[in-house]
Parts: C-alpha cells; structure tokens; sequence
C-alpha cells in the first residue's frame, strides 16, 4: 500500500468521479484507475462500485475512507516533523464554508493565505446541507477546517468564534407590523416565513428561539443564499429573521425592518471550527493564526 494510492482513492471518493479527481490530481485518469485497481487487489476488496453512472464507494469503500484519512494525517505530521521549521509551508488543505458567508470576507482572508503561503494548494467547497453537512465532513476527515455555524459545542469540534451577527424582522411594507415599534415573537405564530434550510446555522438559532418561547413556526419558502431573502419579502412571499448585516445602508424600497422584543437569542455566530482528536498539519494552524489576527483587527 502506498500514500499515493491513498491520496488517489480519496480524491476520487470526494468528487465521485475519476475524471474530476484525475483532473484535481493533475494526473491522467488511466493511473488514477489502475493505482486503485491495484489499491483494491491489495487489500482483497472493492472500494468502488463502478456499474452505476456514478462512481459509488461500497461499505468497505466507505470503512476504508475513515483510515485513509488518518494514514495521511500522520504522514503529513511526519513530514512536518522532519521538516522542521526549514523551506515554506507545503501540502493541501480542504475548507469547508457555508453557501453563503459576506459575514467574513473569505476571499480576502484566503487572498493574503496564499500571498504568505503559496506553495500551499487550497481546496475550498460549499456545503449545500450547511453547517450541519460540515460538521459530518469534518467528523468524517473530508475537510480540515470549516467555517460554520452550530448552537453549543459539537463532540469532538473546537470552535473558535470569528464574528457574530444578529438577525432581525424584516417585513413587507405593507404588512400590518410594519408601523410597530416592536413585535414578540409569539405574535408571529401563523406567519409565513422564509429561511434557510435545515441544518443552516441561521436556521437553527431561529428555530431554538421559537422553541424556546413555546411559539409554532412555519417555513414555507426555503432559500440556500439568504442575501437573496430581502427580495423575498419584497414580493410577498414571507417575513424573515435576516443577520443584520444584510440590512446596512439603504434597504430597498418595500421592505421595513421591525424591532424584536423580549428574551428571544437571535445571535448569530460564525466560527472557525477543527477537530479536537487531530493534530491540525501545519498549513491548518497558519490558517486559524490568520483567522485570529482577521478578526482581532475587526474588533
């Protein structure tokens, strides 16, 4: 069994495709499939179930992946290890982010990584199950780093908080709460909302809010990018609970934004979250420093 092996099972694991992962890879498709084929031979299973379409991982495959990850892991430590503090930081690291995040400017952040880091390769994917589809991406070793959004402390992740957001009320402009000076949220049983999906952290901190005051909601119109979630409104599709920095400067016209009262927690925090039972390699620790002075220089 060789790293290499390792590495070009895992890539095509993720992208379920030999294609994408040869490209990815930047190897030819034939020497990702003949590396595995050999891989399988070795260890007397098939990882992949090939019939279909799409490339699928059997219960073996989905075994096998798990500890492929963790061969990797310890390979990286001990090319760290041997390293030393000598040469440039080298390597892969995945990031994990939420569909949409104008919260913390990844782009720039990512931008000033690769200025101190270039020889590092950066491989970034969007969870379209949000935070909760990145929690099992890094339990499950497909991803180093996540920014996400959870309520309380998953087992096994550490978070470190990088900005906190607060959602509010928006409403159309007609609406009949649009004159209040501020509404309870029991007052909103019955209403049509908008939202993100389940599993979005947005999602869930306005759920525990209603629970919390013993108040039914119903979501009816479900939207993956919430920056879109004013237009919504707008045309009459729904009230919404939106973090307040979509709501700086001018709103659009047909749209008002009502107080909410009470003890309802409508925090809305981002965070940077690792694995607590791994040694994060090098390039993930130069990430979360960088992660850190981003957000103390917003502070």
């Amino acid at each position: 069994m060789e790293l290499r092996q390792l590495e070009h099972f895992l890539a095509v694991a993720e992208e379920l495709s030999f294609t994408r992962a040869a490209q990815r890879l930047h190897v030819v498709q034939s020497g990702v499939s003949a590396s595995i084929k050999n891989l399988e031979r070795d260890l007397g299973v098939l990882l992949l179930d090939r019939s279909a379409r799409q490339v699928r991982l059997t219960e073996a495959g989905t075994r096998f992946m798990a500890e492929a990850y963790a061969v990797l892991d310890v390979a990286q430590q001990a090319r760290e290890a041997a390293a030393g503090d000598e040469g440039e930081l080298t390597g892969t690291l995945r990031l994990g982010t939420m569909t949409a995040i104008r919260l913390i400017d990844v782009p720039a952040i990512l931008g000033e990584y690769h200025r101190r880091h270039p020889q590092v390769q950066v491989l970034m994917s969007a969870a379209a199950s949000g935070s909760q589809g990145l929690l099992t991406a890094l339990h499950e070793r497909r991803i180093d780093l996540a920014f996400l959004s959870t309520r309380g402390a998953p087992p096994g992740i550490r978070r470190i908080k990088v900005a906190e957001s607060v959602l509010r009320l928006v409403v159309p402009a007609g609406d009949e709460l649009a004159g209040r000076d501020r509404i309870e949220l029991g007052e909103l049983a019955g209403r049509d909302f908008i939202d993100g999906p389940e599993g979005y952290g947005t999602r869930a901190v306005t759920d525990a809010a209603f629970a919390e005051a013993d108040v039914q909601r119903r979501v009816t119109l479900e939207i993956a990018d919430l920056s879109t979630g004013l237009d919504y409104v707008r045309h009459g599709l729904g009230i919404a609970l939106l973090p307040d920095y979509l709501l700086s400067g001018d709103l659009p016209a047909g749209v008002v934004v009502v107080p909410v009262g009470g003890q309802a927690d409508l925090d809305w925090p981002v965070f940077l979250a690792v694995r607590e039972d791994r040694t994060p390699s090098a390039a993930a620790r130069a990430l979360v420093e960088l992660v850190g002075q981003w957000r103390d220089r917003r502070e």
